[in-house]
C-alpha cells in the first residue's frame, strides 16, 4: 500500500468515527487528515517522477557509453609490439599521454589534426600544436619535400 491508500484508509476510518466537526480539535484532526492525505499524493507524484527521471538517465548514460565508444574506440589497447590490436578502419592512430592522470591514449589523426579533445579517463582538455611540423618534410629524415619512392 502506498503512501496516498494509507492516507485515504485513515480518512474513511475518521469518516466512519463521524466526529462532530463543531468541536474544534475534531476539525484540527480533519484539518490534519487533509494535509496528510496532500502530502502523501505529492510525495507518489515524486515517487513516480523520480523513477522515470532514473530511466531517463539510465538511458543518457547508455547513450553516452555508446558514444564514448565510437568516438575514443580504444577499449584496452596494448603496445604497437603486437598485431592483437590493430584496428581494421584504415585510420591512424597516435598514442598520447595526459598530463593530468598519466593515461596513454590512442587518439584518431582526424581528431589530433583538430587540435584538441578530451582525455576519455579524467576529462583533461588536451590541446595539441602541431604548427611546428613541417608537411614538407618527411619522417624518414632530416630532408624536405622529395620524393622517396626512388630510393626504396
Amino acid at each position: 500500500m502506498n503512501l496516498s491508500e494509507k492516507a485515504a484508509y485513515i480518512k474513511g476510518l475518521a469518516d466512519g468515527l463521524k466526529l462532530d466537526e463543531t468541536k474544534d480539535e475534531n476539525k484540527v484532526i480533519k484539518e490534519l487528515i487533509n494535509i496528510v492525505s496532500d502530502m502523501a499524493n505529492r510525495i507518489d507524484e515524486v515517487q513516480q517522477f523520480t523513477a522515470e527521471l532514473m530511466d531517463s538517465i539510465e538511458d543518457i548514460d547508455e547513450a553516452v557509453a555508446d558514444l564514448e565508444d565510437e568516438v575514443y574506440d580504444d577499449g584496452e589497447l596494448c603496445d604497437d609490439e603486437c598485431d592483437c590490436c590493430d584496428y581494421d578502419d584504415g585510420d591512424t592512430y597516435y598514442e598520447a599521454t595526459c598530463p593530468n592522470c598519466g593515461e596513454v591514449i590512442n587518439i584518431e589523426e582526424d581528431l589530433l589534426l583538430m587540435g584538441e579533445t578530451k582525455c576519455p579517463n579524467c576529462g583533461e582538455e588536451l590541446e595539441f600544436d602541431l604548427s611546428a611540423l613541417d608537411d614538407d618534410s618527411c619522417d624518414c629524415c632530416d630532408c624536405s619535400s622529395h620524393d622517396h619512392s626512388e630510393e626504396e
